[in-house]
C-alpha cells in the first residue's frame, strides 16, 4: 500500500460525495474511507454502499471508519479503527485474515507496536497539522515515522491536515500512505489535486 489514502468529508448530499470521489478516484487514489460521523445508519448505509462500488469500478480498496457490523454488511475491503473502537484482535478475528484493519496510533509509537502485533494492516500517526475536519492536538512529531521504520513491518500512514506541501518530508521520513480529506474534496481541481498528492509519494504513471 503506496500513494493517497483519501478519506470521505461529513456530506450528506450523496450524490455531490460520489461524484467528487470518482474524480478522484479517477486521478488515482490507493485507498478510500468512508468516514461520517453524523450520518444516519440509513445514510451511511446508501453512501457507504455506493462508495464501494464505485470503488470496486476503480479497483479501489474501500474501507469503513469505525464501523464493523457496516463493513461486513457492506462487503467492504476493510476497516480503520480509531483508540476508543473495538480491540483489533477482536476486529480481526471476526473479519478474518483478507481484510484491511488500520489503526490510529496518534504520536504513539507502543500503540503502533501493539497494533501490528494484533493484526493492523498499516498504522496510522497524526495529528502532524491542524485540521479543518477533526480536532485534536498536534503534537505527533515527524521523527516517529523514523522511529516506526525500525520497528514496524506494515505500512505508515500520516493524518492531520494534509497537503502535499506538508506531507513531503513526512514522506521522505518514510510515510506510504498520506491520508487527506480537505485538500482534496474541497479543491478547486480535484484531479490536480490528487495528482499533487501522488508526486511526492509515488511517481505518476
Amino acid at each position: 500500500m503506496q500513494g493517497l489514502y483519501l478519506v470521505t468529508p461529513n456530506w450528506d448530499d450523496t450524490d455531490k460525495l460520489l461524484a467528487v470521489t470518482e474524480q478522484a478516484l479517477q486521478a488515482g487514489v490507493a485507498l478510500l474511507q468512508y468516514r461520517h460521523k453524523d450520518a444516519s445508519p440509513a445514510l451511511r448505509r446508501e453512501q457507504g454502499g455506493a462508495l464501494r462500488e464505485l470503488c470496486h469500478k476503480y479497483n479501489v480498496p474501500f474501507l469503513v471508519n469505525d464501523h464493523v457490523a457496516l463493513c461486513r454488511e457492506l462487503g467492504a475491503d476493510g476497516v480503520h479503527l480509531g483508540g476508543t473502537d473495538a480491540p483489533i484482535a477482536e476486529v480481526r478475528a471476526t473479519l478474518g485474515p483478507n481484510k484491511l484493519i488500520g489503526a490510529s496510533c496518534y504520536g504513539e509509537l507502543p500503540r503502533a507496536q501493539a497494533a501490528q502485533a494484533a493484526g493492523a494492516s498499516y498504522v496510522a500517526f497524526g495529528g502532524f497539522y491542524p485540521s479543518r475536519v477533526k480536532q485534536y492536538a498536534v503534537t505527533t512529531q515527524p521523527s516517529i515515522l523514523r522511529h516506526a521504520r525500525e520497528v514496524i513491518e506494515v505500512p505508515l500512514c500520516v493524518i492531520g491536515g494534509m497537503t502535499a506541501h506538508n506531507a513531503a518530508p513526512l514522506v521522505a521520513e518514510g510515510a506510504q500512505l498520506v491520508a487527506a480529506i480537505s485538500s482534496v474534496y474541497l479543491a478547486n481541481d480535484v484531479a490536480a489535486a490528487v495528482a499533487e498528492f501522488r508526486s511526492i509519494i509515488s511517481p505518476l504513471a
